[in-house]
């Protein structure tokens, strides 16, 4: 198909009949999207040094020398009315530089929020999210990407959930001790007895244990012992994308069973696997011809631009992103499904039309234009990540009686 052909075709499928946008405006005008996971504070950290006065998030943020996929006006364009902002830290900082550099995360989301308080406000429940949203501004929740954030003591899960911790994932990339990655080779076998523990701790303070990132026994493990519901704050479906990071039809089920959520990552190479093996052919181009950044495609020379013309892209776009949605609601239920784009953490990436969080209606039309209802778009933009919200924080409150532990992982280095 020729470039002309091929654009003509994009444009037909992302031009929905004229009755939907004005229909999905409707729904996300009394639902707006709460969305499970973006990168904002360490974009602003590595690429900005942690300086908020050198980014106007009132400003279109695409236009930097370093661009961001979040801003203000691109919030309110996406009719964002909630976001948890990942306070992440990479997997090999471990013990107390862990802690302290989570501590840092924080603080850069607490910034923002002071910043822009016409914008933002910091939520710690689902009331709160629902008076904010209502109010107009963007509900700020904090999650954190990784068990080894707590640097193997309760203490810290404790103090950071008094922070406005709303979420842990509970392993990133690497495995740890008491939880695997799905990325690595495992260590505990799924979750050890301190892993139990953690989850029960969660339990007890109202933490939201997130099982993206770790591997499928750890998965299955959460779910044998968690008395709350669990969300995977930014995964797709193992179905239509064989990678270790989604998540297989056996255990979306599981998860509908427990209550949970599982929040639809838009990263091309956990939505499609011809997108992902073209993305890593074209990073292995790049390496052969000496490159240290991979530039965009329309930006490359030489042998790169070579290759560019001899492999064009495969086409990741809204229905791609509606597939993996309309395959969780099939196999889970349309009340265990949402969105968790990961935005400023996918190095710019994004489906065709997507590449900011201005982008989310246009999940929804696609959606709409399959035949979904109002209600059940309004449960993919919010509901059902409320309703978790909602029964986490009510098993806290059942769990108010029982006692803290203080105890910590026996392999941690911060162990006295």
């Amino acid at each position: 198909m020729t470039a002309v052909l091929l654009w003509a075709a994009l444009l037909a499928q992302a031009a929905p009949p004229a009755a939907i946008p004005p229909r999905v405006d409707r729904v996300l005008a009394r639902a707006p999207v709460i969305d499970g996971h973006n990168d904002l504070a360490w974009e602003i950290r590595t690429e900005y040094d942690a300086r908020l006065d050198a980014v106007d998030l009132t400003r279109d943020t695409s236009r930097l020398t370093k661009p961001l996929q979040t801003d203000i006006p691109r919030l309110k364009k996406g009719r964002v009315g909630g976001q948890f902002w990942s306070v992440y830290i990479p997997a090999d900082v471990t013990g107390a530089a862990a802690v302290q550099t989570t501590l840092d995360q924080i603080d850069i989301v607490h910034r923002i929020v002071r910043r822009y308080p016409q914008a933002f406000e910091l939520a710690r429940t689902a009331a709160d999210v629902r008076r904010i949203a209502a109010a107009g501004k963007v509900a700020s929740m904090i999650g954190m990407e990784g068990g080894h954030q707590i640097g193997g003591r309760l203490s810290a899960l404790r103090e950071f959930r008094n922070l406005g911790v709303l979420y842990m994932t509970l392993t990133h990339g690497k495995s740890l001790g008491w939880a695997d990655s799905s990325t690595d080779a495992a260590r505990a076998g799924g979750l050890s007895p301190f892993g139990r523990q953690v989850v029960a701790e969660m339990n007890r303070v109202g933490m939201i244990a997130d099982v993206s990132h770790v591997s499928d026994a750890t998965m299955a493990a959460v779910l044998d012992v968690s008395r709350a519901p669990v969300i995977a704050s930014h995964s797709s479906a193992r179905a239509l994308a064989d990678r270790p990071r989604n998540i297989p039809d056996a255990l979306l089920r599981r998860i509908a069973a427990n209550g949970g959520v599982v929040m639809v990552n838009f990263y091309p190479a956990f939505l499609s696997e011809a997108w992902n093996g073209w993305d890593n052919g074209r990073r292995a181009a790049a390496k052969q011809a000496g490159l240290q950044d991979l530039p965009p495609v329309g930006r490359a020379n030489g042998a790169l631009a070579d290759w560019d013309r001899a492999h064009p892209e495969p086409v990741v776009d809204a229905a791609t992103v509606a597939n993996h949605v309309a395959h969780i609601a099939r196999v889970a239920g349309h009340d265990h499904v949402g969105i968790g784009a990961d935005f400023d953490g996918i190095s710019g990436a994004g489906p065709v039309g997507m590449k900011g969080v201005d982008s989310y209606p246009l999940l929804f039309a696609e959606l709409a234009r399959r035949g979904w209802s109002d209600a059940d778009l309004a449960k993919l933009s919010q509901g059902n990540v409320l309703r978790v919200m909602d029964r986490v924080e009510a098993v806290a409150r059942e769990l108010a009686s029982v006692p803290p532990v203080d105890a910590n992982d026996p392999g941690s280095a911060t162990t006295p």
